[in-house]
């Protein structure tokens, strides 16, 4: 049902809609640090080793690839608001359930139906932005969603020990949980399609449609074997394999490593943390700014996409030498890649919107958190294993294959889609 527009000055409500999928994605990222905030407490209490870490972690991204790849088809199928809504309740129970556990099996169960939950939040903001946004503001809106992940990642070591410490490790969980249910509550009440909400000035209506008759109208209702079959398709899929890893092997194991390397506790190693995480919230939210610079001065999507990628990809590099140099260079150099990852990932959602017709947006995007997620479920027992048979100089193995990851990715993304423009699809046989 179609409201009257609001008033004409009111322009801007498109920027309180990515508002919401920021604190979305910020809440999201503060849930799955508690965990690896906690280790050190939580080793002392449960005695679990690191590959039994990784196993609980495996879980969670094991249900969270799943998770990511069903979000994916029911929020085209039941709409954003929908969609989005029972992925951020499902979590938020999944959150608070956390404190009344106190086994490794009993924090295996919570960290799947945590993964179960968090599946929706991608497919569901990145398909908000393809709504909400015209193409030349999609890569900055995405990214200023995305940095939320940052912030969220930020938040955490400031928040998590302190509350852990003046009360018990029981209650972030129960804080996590509460700030999901309060932002479903603004999302409910504000959030609709363009066209059907009473906030959207006829003129912001206007130029939100702005670019969309540039992409793909008519198209053939597509089956996960017509996604399968186009080259583009691999060229977001095999990216997201080789790069998503490495996100959450800084979100799962920093803390460990500031613990067994530089001799920090659960006080100690906030500030890094934060300062870390503040990096990544700059570097990302640049590399946003920059790609929407690089469009406005006349460039190609293409070749505007393509910089921002290649810049991101040989940011990464210097991780590698994390290990070798003092406690402040290392974590500059880990905010820096860090920061380069998020611009990266934020790029790379946006060229699914700039290729594929929105009707298949949040099913690709769920697809590619699949496909990336089944990667990260083996990284974080290969980094257990790894960790327990090499000590702390398995950290140098493992940033050594966070820092060329990206310009593999980039290479083969380059080879597999040349250009990012409208898809002429072409469907599978039936």
């Amino acid at each position: 049902m179609k409201h009257p527009p609001c008033p004409e000055h009111r322009t801007r409500f498109r920027w309180t809609i990515c508002a919401l999928l920021f604190f979305a994605t910020t809440i999201n990222y503060i849930d799955r640090q508690i965990l690896s905030l906690l280790k050190p407490l939580l080793d002392e209490q449960l005695g679990w080793t690191n590959e039994q870490f990784g196993w609980v972690n495996a879980l969670f991204q094991g249900a969270y690839a799943f998770s990511y790849l069903g979000f994916g088809w029911f929020v085209d199928r039941f709409g954003t608001k929908i969609g989005y809504a029972v992925s951020i309740a499902a979590w938020s129970v999944a959150a608070a359930m956390h404190a009344l556990v106190n086994s490794v099996g009993g924090f295996a169960v919570a960290r799947v139906a945590l993964g179960a939950g968090e599946g929706g939040n991608f497919p569901a903001a990145v398909k908000s932005v393809s709504q909400w946004f015209p193409v030349r503001e999609r890569a900055f809106a995405t990214t200023l969603f995305n940095s939320g992940a940052n912030v969220g990642a930020l938040l955490a070591p400031a928040i998590v020990p302190p509350l852990a410490l003046a009360f018990s490790w029981h209650a972030p969980f129960l804080l996590a949980g509460i700030a999901g249910f309060l932002w479903l509550g603004l999302w409910w009440w504000l959030y609709s399609t363009p066209e059907e909400s009473r906030r959207v000035s006829p003129s912001e209506l206007a130029l939100i449609a702005d670019g969309f008759a540039k992409e793909t109208v008519a198209v053939p209702k597509l089956r996960w074997r017509d996604l399968g079959v186009q080259r583009q398709t691999w060229a977001y899929l095999i990216p997201q394999i080789l790069t998503g890893p490495v996100w959450w092997f800084f979100l799962i194991w920093l803390p460990d490593y500031f613990t067994v390397t530089r001799g920090m506790n659960l006080k100690t190693m906030g500030m890094p943390l934060v300062l870390i995480y503040a990096l990544i919230t700059v570097i990302s939210i640049a590399g946003g700014w920059a790609t929407k610079r690089l469009a406005q001065c006349g460039w190609s999507v293409t070749k505007s996409r393509r910089i921002s990628l290649l810049v991101c990809a040989c940011a990464v590099v210097p991780v590698a030498f994390v290990t070798a140099v003092p406690v402040w260079a290392a974590v500059f150099l880990i905010g820096l890649a860090g920061g380069a990852h998020q611009a990266w990932s934020a790029t790379l959602y946006t060229t699914v919107s700039d290729v594929f017709p929105r009707s298949a947006v949040a099913s690709l995007v769920g697809l590619g958190g699949f496909a990336g997620s089944i990667a990260g479920m083996v990284f974080p027992v290969v980094c257990g294993r790894v960790l327990d048979s090499m000590g702390a100089s398995g950290y140098v193995l493992l940033f050594a294959w966070c820092s060329g990851a990206y310009l593999l990715a980039f290479v083969l993304n380059a080879l597999l889609c040349p250009r990012f423009e409208p898809l002429t699809l072409k469907t599978a046989t039936t």
